[in-house]
Parts: C-alpha cells; sequence; structure tokens
C-alpha cells in the first residue's frame, strides 16, 4: 500500500500549533515516526509494547491507525510531536478519546538522551502535561484525562501529582517487566482542576 503524505495538521484542533515557552506541541509528522520507533524501541518496558516495532511495521501502524485520524472531527487518538524550538524531544497526545464521555489518556514518552536527568524530565513533562490540558480541556472541551503508570516510575508518578492528577486506584501485579510483577498506576485529572501552578 503506497504511503501517502498526511495532511499538516488534525481538524480538531483549533490551534495547530500549542506553545510553552520554547517548548511546542503539533501534529506528528512523517518524517519523525522512524525516530518514535527507535525511542520506543529503547524503552519496551514503560510501554504496552510487546517487542521491538521494525520501520515497516511502524510506517504501516501510522498508514492505518493514525494519518486516517488527521481528517475526522472527533479522532479517537490525537498524536503530537513535542519540541524544544526546531528540535523534536518526545512525543505523545491524548489516545482512547472517547468524545461521548469527554474523556481521554494522556500518552508521553521522551527521547531517551534525557532520561536520567531528573531536572530536565521533570520540566519537559510539566511543560507537557500543562499543553495536553491546554488541548483537552480548552480546545477540544473534554472534561477528564487519565493516565496510566508502572510503578517502576515513581517520579513519574510523583510528577503527574505535582501536575494536577490525582491518584485514583492501583491495578496490582498488573503487568510483568523483567519477571517480576509490577503495580499499574492509574490517575486522573479534571477540567475543573486543570488550571494551578504547575499548568504550563
Amino acid at each position: 500500500m503506497p504511503m501517502h503524505n498526511p495532511p499538516a495538521t488534525y481538524a480538531c484542533m483549533p490551534h495547530p500549533v500549542l506553545e510553552a515557552g520554547t517548548l511546542s506541541v503539533r501534529a506528528v509528522q512523517k518524517a519523525e515516526i522512524e525516530a518514535i520507533r527507535q525511542w520506543r524501541n529503547a524503552q519496551i518496558d514503560v510501554l504496552r509494547q510487546a517487542e521491538p516495532i521494525t520501520p515497516e511495521q511502524q510506517e504501516a501502524y501510522f498508514a492505518t491507525h493514525i494519518w486516517p485520524q488527521f481528517s475526522k472531527a472527533r479522532p479517537d487518538t490525537i498524536l503530537v510531536s513535542y519540541r524544544e524550538e526546531d528540535r523534536l524531544i518526545g512525543y505523545g497526545g491524548l489516545v482512547h478519546v472517547a468524545w461521548a464521555h469527554r474523556r481521554a489518556e494522556v500518552s508521553f514518552l521522551l527521547d531517551p538522551v534525557h532520561i536520567g536527568d531528573d531536572k530536565v524530565v521533570a520540566r519537559y513533562f510539566s511543560a507537557f502535561l500543562g499543553l495536553m490540558k491546554r488541548l483537552a480541556f480548552a480546545d477540544l472541551g473534554l472534561n477528564r484525562l487519565c493516565t496510566e503508570t508502572y510503578a517502576i516510575r515513581p517520579n513519574y508518578v510523583a510528577m503527574l501529582e505535582e501536575n494536577g492528577f490525582r491518584r485514583e486506584g492501583v491495578l496490582r501485579q498488573h503487568v510483568w517487566i523483567d519477571g517480576q510483577p509490577v503495580d499499574s498506576i492509574l490517575q486522573g485529572c479534571l477540567a475543573e482542576n486543570g488550571e494551578h501552578p504547575g499548568n504550563g
């Protein structure tokens, strides 16, 4: 199947680019999906991904599941690239969007070159959450955002709490990582609580 270039942005996004200082998000582009594939393969343990993705699988996934969403008034997935000035530093977005219930799950993955520098990760993640809340609550009229984080990432759980995501439950021994059972932490943020000092 030939790979067609996707439109530049999602039809549902009133602002094609959202900015917070030098950081910004926009609809993910074809030229960025190979970097995203490599990042995902390098961080399989924190993702719902069973095995490495090949370049062919990545192109097929985006051609089948992502590019057709761009033209929909109510897409079920909104993937954005995350940039600092002109440099791609991460990606994520709103997934499992349930328009009838005005909710979505936040997805986020950072270029692994930044992993290990907690201050940098915190700055990037907090700003991204602020941008996603702006997109979800102000631009799209959603009411609820949620996340699922494996317990091996306590720093992300804490950062979510600092950015207005309340802990709502634990899925005990929900996944196996390196031969060990690991809990999943569920957190959520409502539109009425979306504005706070940590919102970018």
